[in-house]
């Protein structure tokens, strides 16, 4: 498990004066390119913001919370590193958690969960950037450089052998490495290759799982043999030492998922709650600068900017719960 504790910002939102009294980090000059949300005076944001889920999601509240320091930001934030599962659990379950990290949208079960909190939560979901979860393999590799969909079932299930898959690649033992279950990015990759059963994934052989990417990133850079996926921060960070996989004969990059064409692409969240929002100041705060500045910030983490428009409903979705309209 990665965490990361150090000071961060959070506490924010609506434009009158009854929110402007309540919420006292509120900046008069909002950087906020669709103008929905008020700026955010970081030195004037306290208290202790309570984060966990998605290693995916991980380094972009990290840069963000980072930025926030740098700012004068002196409360806490703790974000934990444990996987979208694990991260709803604390949120929707034990009610530990003021926003949860996720690549996976949250379940309905998760939903009725938090409803039975005492008080009851109600998540609200903030759509903060795009993943393309990409599937690696080491540099050491020379053979395989694109899959279709059914060549990676084949490759994470089935096959023995890489020529097990194709003929012309070797007869080399095929070493699997993935997410967690409690992973976000396992749940979508086994929603989108194995039509969301994950038995054939989980009865393979040679498999290791871990809930920690950078486990995986040298499992897979070891071994030309070897293979895996995650999140496309993971492998820009390890560029010289992994390559990604072509899958349907399209690469992982900012053009192919702006142009919805590479088939592993998925969206990124944080999830919170309107009375966290209006009761902790610094949660709202959080948000709020997280939501301004994550498109200056997201390219230079590994991921991209999430759809104009779905930003702009995000935004008012925040600004909203500020203003207690849930």
């Amino acid at each position: 498990m990665k965490k990361l504790l150090i000071a961060s910002v959070i506490c924010a939102l609506a434009v009158s004066a009854g929110a402007q009294a309540k919420f006292a980090w509120i900046d008069p000059v909002s950087d906020d390119a669709d103008k929905i949300l008020p700026g955010v005076d970081p030195t004037k944001v306290t208290g202790t913001v309570v984060t966990a889920g998605s290693s995916t999601v991980f380094p972009l509240s990290e840069a963000i919370v980072e930025r926030l320091v740098k700012e004068g930001f002196t409360g806490q934030i703790t974000i934990d590193s444990i996987g979208s599962g694990a991260g709803f659990e604390r949120f929707c379950v034990s009610g530990e958690t003021d926003v949860s990290n996720a690549s996976s949208k949250i379940k309905q079960t998760q939903i009725d969960a938090a409803a039975k909190l005492s008080p009851p939560r109600v998540p609200l979901e903030f759509r903060v950037g795009t993943d393309a979860l990409a599937v690696v393999v080491s540099t050491k590799n020379k053979f395989i450089t694109d899959a279709t969909d059914k060549e990676l079932a084949l490759i994470f299930s089935t096959a023995a052998f890489w020529s097990d898959v194709r003929p012309t690649w070797p007869k080399k033992e095929i070493r699997r490495f993935s997410p967690g279950t409690d992973s976000g990015t396992f749940e979508y990759f086994v929603e989108h290759i194995f039509k969301k059963d994950k038995k054939p994934l989980l009865s393979a052989k040679n498999l290791q799982l871990s809930e920690d990417d950078n486990v995986l990133v040298r499992g897979i850079a070891g071994d030309e043999n070897a293979i895996g996926y995650f999140g496309f921060a993971y492998y820009l960070e390890n560029k010289g030492k992994l390559r990604a996989v072509n899958v349907n004969g399209v690469e992982p990059n900012q053009a192919s998922v702006d142009a919805n064409k590479y088939p592993l692409a998925r969206p990124l969240f944080l999830y919170s709650d309107a009375r966290i929002i209006a009761e902790k100041p610094q949660v709202a705060a959080y948000l709020t600068y997280y939501l301004t500045y994550v498109n200056e910030v997201i390219k230079k983490v590994g991921y991209f900017p999430a759809p104009a428009d779905g930003m702009k409903k995000t935004k008012q979705l925040l600004a909203d719960a500020m203003k207690g309209r849930f």
